[in-house]
């Protein structure tokens, strides 16, 4: 059974200021993809796919691809800019991304964020499971939230509900510092430390594309057009609740790393260093 890697790199990583996907932060220049991609050809996937803007198509490739093609199948699709309305200038978000995907994913694929570090056991969890996973079955890779913050800001995480095992509602939660978050700037939510949390780390079989296609048509009669961001975690709760799928939890201990803002990236060079001083990625460069 083959697997594919999506890698979703078209943000534009405002909070950050700049191309965050293209930071190098490994010991050889490397980006955080890159380790991303190593780790998982090394836990069996057959191929990454990276989701981009078409205008990134020829630095992505000469900067990214022509170094992780040297040891894993490489393609590209473009999160297209056509359907949006006039005025609004960024995409329409993670679940229309992976809709763009629709002709070039055939076999079952796990999806990532290109500015965020899993550790290499998620794809190990996450590639078993795609290797026999069933229609209507998909995954998550889940983290505790005290794994996934940073000091320099607030952030957004998906806040699970999970029962047996399994994912029963999440809920996209802004405003999240420390172990407690204010979406309307006065009242103040404590969590726990181990509150479950995703970070778009997601196994899904083909009959997705159905599911995000139905429902962006749907996003698209209801929401705020112009501001409304169309999301994997909201498509994931709708098919939970309407019973059309079951989304097994494979809880990481590992720590997760990513940059949300630009001061993140100081730690993320000083952990990518240690890993690679420490040989677990040893022939990437």
């Amino acid at each position: 059974m083959e697997t594919t890697l999506v890698v979703m790199a078209a943000g534009m990583g405002s909070r950050f200021g700049g191309l965050k996907q293209m930071t190098p932060v490994g010991p050889g220049g490397e980006f955080l993809m890159d380790f991303s991609a190593f780790d998982a050809k090394e836990a069996g996937f057959s191929k990454v796919v990276f989701v981009i803007k078409k205008e990134m198509e020829e630095d992505f490739n000469r900067i990214v691809g022509e170094r992780v093609k040297k040891y894993i199948d490489i393609d590209y699709v473009f999160q297209t800019m056509d359907e949006l309305p006039e005025g609004r200038v960024k995409p329409f978000g993670t679940a229309h991304a992976i809709l763009c995907c629709r002709d070039k994913v055939t076999t079952p694929f796990a999806i990532i964020n290109a500015d965020d570090y899993y550790g290499k056991r998620a794809y190990v969890e996450i590639n078993n499971f795609l290797k026999t996973a069933k229609k209507g079955e998909f995954a998550m890779v889940a983290y505790d939230l005290d794994q996934t913050t940073t000091e320099n800001g607030t952030v957004t995480r998906g806040v699970c509900s999970v029962e047996d095992g399994y994912l029963k509602g999440i809920r996209e939660t802004q405003g999240i510092k420390g172990y407690e978050y204010c979406e309307d700037g006065e009242t103040v939510h404590p969590l726990p430390e181990d509150t479950i949390v995703s970070m778009n780390l997601w196994g899904f079989t083909p009959e997705i594309f159905d599911y995000l296609d139905r429902e962006f048509k749907n996003f698209k009669e209801t929401a705020n057009i112009m501001k409304d961001e169309y999301l994997i975690p909201g498509v994931v709760d709708i098919l939970i609740k309407n019973g059309e799928a079951t989304v097994k939890v494979l809880r990481s201990p590992d720590r997760w790393y990513g940059m949300t803002y630009r001061e993140d990236q100081e730690a993320v060079t000083a952990a990518m260093k240690e890993l690679c001083d420490n040989g677990a990625y040893n022939g990437i460069s």
